[in-house]
């Protein structure tokens, strides 16, 4: 029998699919570390999203560990390194989750520019402030894209129907379909809306700070649906409470839950909207993301 063991939850096809193998012995729950520490010398194939941190000690004590599976894109959570060294193979499911990122990160372009949760906010209060929320249009404006993977070309896709320009840049993409590649620094210097879909490495690790931001157009909305730390987010509180950007749509945080000084106040400004890591969160993306993973695990234990 092979040990596979789910510490975040797993869409409930996917999960009949993985018990419905007579060779494996399927556990389903969420441990913290130190529980999970105890099981892990039996467990052969680890299925993680991205609570669960799959840390080098967890890594070293699993000698029996072959697989590691992120139901998600990034990998930050999941200590790469250290399962190369043990040839631990490490999967993910890149694009499963990709037309909802996409739709949430249109939403949040379109909530920045018209203060909806700002206007939802106020009127639950008993406030009409229809005369402060005047916004802008996302027809006829740049919206630059920093990483044409799978998630932003399909940001692109959605962004051209709104009639938008669409400028992108991408160290690893030459040529697109949809938008014209250009260099960060033309990006920066043109976009009128700027949208982040990069994984989190130490070449992007605040990406946007506070010299990147000052190469921007004044009153510039950014939007973060990729992860928290590639913006620095003292920087941006700084550029928010200037105006130099003109609001900021943000669905992951450097620190997650965002409850640190830093993040409270960042959250407290007027012209910021957020939703908590939710991109993938969508009954179609969970089934999707859940398929694939469990279809590539299965195929690597040749089941």
């Amino acid at each position: 029998m092979i040990r596979v063991h789910i510490n975040d939850p797993l869409d409930q096809e996917a999960l009949s699919l993985l018990t419905s193998k007579p060779q494996l012995n399927v556990t389903s729950e969420h441990l913290d570390k130190s529980k999970l520490l105890e099981i892990i010398p039996e467990v052969e194939v680890l299925i993680v999203r991205s609570a669960t941190k799959v840390t080098r000690d967890i890594i070293e004590k699993g000698s029996k560990l072959k697989i590691i599976g992120r139901a998600g894109v990034g990998l930050d959570n999941i200590d790469v390194n250290a399962a190369k060294e043990r040839g631990i193979k490490v999967l993910n499911t890149p694009g499963a989750s990709a037309i909802s990122v996409a739709e949430l990160t249109i939403g949040l372009m379109i909530s920045a520019a018209r203060h909806i949760a700002r206007g939802t906010i106020d009127l639950k209060s008993g406030l009409w402030t229809k005369k402060e929320l005047e916004g802008v249009e996302l027809f006829g404006k740049t919206l630059g894209i920093i990483g044409l993977g799978t998630i932003g070309t399909e940001v692109a896709k959605r962004a051209a129907a709104f009639g938008m320009n669409i400028v992108a840049y991408d160290p690893y993409v030459t040529k697109h379909e949809i938008a014209k590649m250009v260099t960060l620094d033309e990006l920066l210097r043109t976009a009128d809306f700027i949208t982040l879909h990069v994984p989190l490495t130490e070449e992007t690790k605040h990406l946007i700070n506070k010299e990147v931001i000052e190469k921007m157009k004044d009153g510039v909305i950014i939007v973060n649906t990729s992860r928290g730390g590639v913006i620095d987010e003292e920087a941006l509180y700084q550029a928010l409470v200037s105006r130099k950007v003109y609001a900021a749509a943000l669905d992951v945080f450097e620190v997650e839950p965002p409850q640190d000084e830093l993040r409270k106040k960042l959250l407290s400004l007027p012209n910021i909207v957020a939703t908590p890591h939710i991109g993938a969160s969508t009954i179609e993306a969970q089934q999707r993301v859940g398929k694939e993973l469990v279809e590539r695990i299965l195929k690597e234990l040749s089941l």
